[in-house]
């Protein structure tokens, strides 16, 4: 990575860690057993720009900030957002528009937690209606946030040169 790249990642890994920590209490949806923290989906989007590292780098925090806060179960879902930034930082890298890219891995994302807590013990119904149809939403409403964030920021800043 490129030092503009490190540091933006960095940030974008440190929005990660904060939203949840420090926004949870005021961006929190929570529908038992499933709950959803607004805008905590936009740095992993916003560093698909990057590069898959970056992604991976963010998924990560998210996690991280999950576990710290949430717990295991939340923190497994959360690293959902490693395999889906890492998937649309490649879709980015081989020409697809950053909004189709959000698109195309919202199935990703939605089915890998839902499939990711049926050990932790939730049932069929739970996994795939409450967390799998939850999550598209929560993606879906992340997205349009960091489309229009991309959007206002790609004027002063140069992500990845790519169409938005």
């Amino acid at each position: 990575m490129k030092t503009k790249q490190l540091v933006t990642s960095a940030l974008l890994t440190a929005l990660s860690l904060l939203i949840p920590i420090a926004f949870g209490g005021y961006l929190r949806i929570y529908i038992p057993p499933f709950s959803a923290t607004l805008a905590s989906h936009v740095p992993s989007m916003i560093s698909m720009l990057i590069s898959p590292t970056a992604a991976v780098m963010v998924g990560l925090g998210s996690s991280l900030g999950f576990l710290l806060i949430l717990g295991p179960v939340v923190a497994a879902r959360a690293f959902i957002h490693v395999i889906f930034g890492v998937v649309g930082a490649y879709l980015i890298k081989k020409g697809f528009s950053f909004s189709k890219t959000l698109l195309l891995v919202t199935p990703i994302h939605a089915l890998g937690e839902a499939l990711i807590v049926l050990p932790l013990g939730f049932d069929l119904y739970t996994a795939f209606v409450v967390v799998g149809v939850g999550t598209i939403l929560h993606h879906l409403i992340d997205s349009a946030v960091a489309i229009g964030l991309v959007k206002v920021l790609s004027t002063g800043l140069s992500l990845s040169g790519k169409n938005f």
